[in-house]
């Protein structure tokens, strides 16, 4: 295909590729706040519960899990503005949404205006869980998508340990409303943030597959130090009409699209029912549970952070010399093992340390595992016509259930009414139980994914009607 002008590919040899990295990062920081807002709420439950005096469902709901459902929302239908819109104005739109909910989480007077403001915040992290890893994973080549997506993963993960840190370092501040300064320093990286993503350009490949515009796209891939331009242009738009051409049904949940949609599905259901998101929200609670004092707790909630972190490093290192399979495979005896311990460290009431060291174990696992994998895998799986929908069909998937498990878990923990109120072991063997069959899945049906192109993986993932 020729382009029509040489001067854009000329360009090319004096285009740094260190802006691809740049760029990445920079749409890569959604995650940061996706991953503070996330848990900041840990740091602000038990205060919270003590200030307002709220029933377990009450709390559950719309203190605790009310951003998990604006998340929902915002997974449900981020792909359709991500799509129209572009993946650069959308993401430029996360930022505004994150700055408005911590400002108002802060200076909320009652539940109600919290609980709106807290949804308000989850839309922003619903519609980034689709807009940042189908920006990146379009803007990667084939040799780097693996740990530029897994970038945005990194930056949850710090961003939760920069959550665990404020929380308690602002444990007491303020008295009574130390919770408030918990939420409301979220504000900070959120402006920094919106402002950043100003600089960055539009995706390449969305420029040619919604806007036609090849010289735009050529101008770009340029920018990100890619050395073939008409190569990728040449690919994407071979893609675009392949995809097209064949068959006569191409509705997202049409038979061509059912093998993706179903691995789409259960990374993102066996990535909650792991219970990640069940101890990072309840990580001091239940700390507390196995005997730490409340300082203490929130001490050691530091410490899962901090071993997120480091182990999310692991994956990123690992995600294009492994492969998202193997990482899986690893990530899922890991959990098998520590989720086990875990329920027997509650069963037998085994000594406080004892419990920390598993569920290290289990947050090294999920860092490695499925910590890494699901937003690098979900974005290269469906092809250019689908993708931000395919995207956020897989980010929906794990928002409904993460928020399912919020939703549910006061009324299994709660100090007075709860079901497992005296011992939580059971919560931890059915997650330990739903980690053995991830194994299997993982075994018998997930492909490799590394270092090949999306068009490649289109043409290998998507059957033909």
């Amino acid at each position: 295909m020729q382009l029509a002008s040489n001067e854009i590919t000329s360009n090319v040899a004096v285009k740094g590729s260190g802006n691809l990295f740049g760029i990445s990062l920079i749409a890569a920081l959604a995650g940061f706040i996706f991953g503070f807002d996330t848990v900041v709420i840990s740091g602000a439950n038990l205060p919270i519960k003590e200030l307002w005096h709220t029933s377990p469902w009450f709390h559950g709901f719309f203190i605790m899990s009310m951003a998990l459902w604006g998340t929902v929302v915002g997974a449900l239908f981020g792909g359709i503005p991500t799509e129209k819109f572009g993946r650069k104005k959308v993401l430029l739109w996360i930022g505004v949404l994150f700055s408005v909910s911590a400002i108002g989480s802060a200076l909320a007077p009652g539940p109600y205006s919290f609980s709106f403001f807290r949804f308000i915040g989850g839309l922003g992290i619903g519609v980034s869980s689709v807009a940042a890893p189908t920006y990146i994973s379009e803007i990667s080549t084939p040799a780097t998508r693996g740990r530029l997506g897994a970038m945005y993963q990194f930056n949850i993960v710090f961003g939760i340990l920069i959550a665990f840190l404020s929380n308690y370092f602002f444990a007491g501040v303020g008295g009574e409303d130390s919770w408030r300064w918990m939420l409301g320093v979220m504000a900070v990286p959120s402006l920094i943030y919106t402002v950043m993503v100003i600089s960055i350009p539009e995706s390449p490949r969305w420029l040619i597959a919604k806007k036609n515009d090849l010289v735009a796209a050529a101008t770009v891939l340029a920018r990100l130090g890619v050395s073939n331009v008409e190569e990728v242009i040449s690919s994407v738009t071979d893609s675009i009409k392949h995809e097209t051409s064949t068959g006569h049904s191409s509705g997202f949940f049409s038979s061509k699209y059912r093998a993706i949609v179903w691995l789409a599905f259960m990374v993102a259901f066996f990535n909650q029912v792991s219970g990640i998101n069940f101890i990072l929200y309840y990580a001091p609670e239940i700390l507390e549970r196995a005997g730490l004092a409340a300082k203490e707790s929130l001490l050691n909630s530091i410490a899962i952070g901090g071993t997120n972190l480091i182990f999310t490093f692991v994956g990123l290192y690992l995600i294009d010399k492994a492969g998202r399979k193997t990482l899986l495979t690893i990530g899922s005896f890991g959990y098998i093992l520590s989720l086990s311990m875990v329920a027997w460290a509650f069963y037998s009431h085994a000594s406080p340390t004892f419990l920390l060291v598993f569920l290290l174990l289990f947050v090294a696992s999920h860092a490695v595992g499925q910590g890494a994998v699901i937003w690098v895998f979900i974005s290269e799986i469906f092809p250019n016509k689908v993708r931000a929908t395919g995207q956020s069909f897989g980010a929906s998937v794990h928002w409904v259930f993460a928020a399912i498990i919020t939703l549910i878990s006061p009324v299994f923990l709660d100090s007075e009414n709860g079901i497992f109120k005296d011992n939580p072991w059971p919560i931890f063997a059915f997650f330990a139980l739903m980690m053995i069959l991830q194994l299997i899945w993982v075994f018998t049906k997930v492909p490799e994914t590394k270092g090949v192109s999306l068009e490649q993986l289109e043409r290998k993932l998507v059957k033909d009607e």
